[in-house]
């Protein structure tokens, strides 16, 4: 079976623009209960993620320094892992094994049109290989 990961990814995303404000992303972030979102540019392309962990120094930065703002594009990380849309349903089931991470972005062409979570990853498991065929 030659199943991808675009088969079993979420598309319906949460994203950032690098120049949103951060106290907003921050708030989105705790709204809609994420640990994180991808940045992406006007263009479509990936320029990074905005984690929790990111947002933490917007807090330590109002605590200390009386400074909470800023935009996305100042604490988001810009190392970002991801997998392509062509990547096997074996081979995403790899990369989690390896990394600490508990989803990827996914990406086409530079372009963010996903992400597969460990959930989705062993749900496409479950149907492709333990199930009995019908």
């Amino acid at each position: 079976m030659s199943a991808t990961i675009a088969d079993y990814m979420s598309t319906e995303l949460v994203s950032f623009g690098p120049d949103d404000t951060i106290v907003e992303a921050m708030r989105v972030l705790l709204s809609r209960q994420l640990s994180g979102a991808p940045v992406v540019d006007q263009a479509g392309q990936m320029v990074g993620i905005l984690s929790q962990k990111d947002c933490f120094a917007i807090v330590y930065n109002a605590a200390y320094h009386q400074e909470p703002g800023g935009h996305v594009q100042q604490y988001m990380s810009r190392e970002v892992e991801h997998l392509e849309a062509d990547c096997s349903v074996v081979d995403a089931a790899d990369w989690f094994l390896h990394s600490n991470f508990r989803r990827f972005p996914v990406l086409r062409e530079g372009r963010l049109v996903g992400l597969i979570s460990r959930h989705d990853i062993l749900r496409a498991l479950d149907e492709l290989y333990l199930r009995p065929a019908t």
